[in-house]
């Protein structure tokens, strides 16, 4: 009996039984494929949902950053009465400053309220970070040491939103 009796499987020409990989059938393909597709709209639905949280951490923070700029803001045009307050404190007349001293307590009371602070600068050394020199002048006290304040500086939270104007000891004059 020949070859082509036994084996009654026809080969094409080209092709050897061993390398061929069965071919799926018509309903496994349109799986495979939606699979695939259903597999690829998972990644974007997965990319969106981590965009949109991205998105929605930065709005967050540019919205705290807008507020805490506006309460700074508010806080600076403020910080000009609290100075007015304290240069009418300065006033012979003993009524007229115990009324003024009443009222800028409060104040001071309800700026602290919010986080807002005045920096020590008198007897201190001078600090760039919290301090502006608008002098040098001699004096007793050590070189860079800060002998009088023009105006009081003022820090909201941990943020210096206005520095000391000071004057600063340049030492003792030779």
């Amino acid at each position: 009996m020949c070859d082509a009796e036994r084996n009654p499987v026809q080969e094409e020409p080209g092709t050897s039984g061993a390398d061929e990989k069965p071919q799926p059938g018509a309903g496994q393909t349109e799986l495979e494929k939606q699979m695939r597709v259903n597999a690829e709209l998972n990644e974007k639905l997965l990319r969106l949902a981590a965009d949109f949280e991205n998105f929605r951490k930065r709005t967050d923070r540019e919205r705290l950053s807008v507020v805490a700029l506006a309460n700074e803001r508010f806080a600076v045009d403020l910080l000009e009465v609290v100075d007015n307050f304290d240069r009418a404190l300065k006033s012979d007349d003993a009524h007229l400053r115990e009324g003024l001293m009443q009222i800028r307590q409060l104040f001071s009371t309800q700026l602290e309220r919010h986080g807002i602070i005045p920096v020590d600068a008198l007897n201190r050394p001078f600090n760039p970070a919290e301090h502006d020199a608008i002098a040098h002048v001699p004096s007793d006290q050590p070189e860079g040491t800060v002998i009088d304040e023009v105006s009081r500086g003022y820090r909201m939270h941990e943020k210096i939103i206005r520095h000391a104007k000071v004057a600063v000891s340049k030492g003792k004059s030779s």
